[in-house]
C-alpha cells in the first residue's frame, strides 16, 4: 500500500518561498507509470492542481502557477518536493501530495498540511 506524507513549515512570510516535501512509502516514485502531484485547497475554495512530476522525472505545471512553481524529486530518499515562490496570503491553503498509478486506478493521497502565509 502506497502511503504519502507531506512535511514542511506551517507558516511562511509573504514574498518568501514555500517549500514542502512528500515522502512516499510502500512503493518507489520511479515505478512506471506513476505520476506524483501537488494539489491545494484554499479556505472556502475547491481543489487546485498545481503540478506533477512523473515516474521518469518529467514535470508539468498549472498554467496559472507555472511562473512560481517548481517540483523536483530525490529518488534516493523516495521523496518529491514543491517550491512556490513569491507567496502571498492568497497562497494560504492545505497542500496535498498525491500519487496516480495510472490506468484509471484510484489516487493515493497524503493527509495534507496547512500552510499559512502571514507576516
Amino acid at each position: 500500500q502506497v502511503q504519502l506524507q507531506e512535511s514542511g513549515p506551517g507558516l511562511v512570510k509573504p514574498s518568501q518561498t514555500l517549500s514542502l516535501t512528500c515522502t512516499v512509502s510502500g512503493g518507489s516514485i520511479t515505478i512506471s507509470y506513476y505520476a506524483w502531484s501537488w494539489i491545494r485547497q484554499s479556505p472556502g475554495k475547491g481543489l487546485e492542481w498545481m503540478g506533477v512530476i512523473t515516474y521518469d522525472g518529467t514535470t508539468y505545471y498549472s498554467s496559472s502557477l507555472k511562473s512560481r512553481t517548481s517540483i523536483s524529486r530525490d529518488t534516493s530518499k523516495n521523496q518529491f518536493s514543491l517550491q512556490l515562490s513569491s507567496v502571498t496570503p492568497e497562497d494560504t491553503a492545505v497542500y496535498y501530495c498525491t500519487g496516480d498509478p495510472g490506468a484509471g486506478l484510484d489516487y493515493y493521497w497524503g493527509k495534507g498540511t496547512l500552510v499559512t502565509v502571514s507576516s
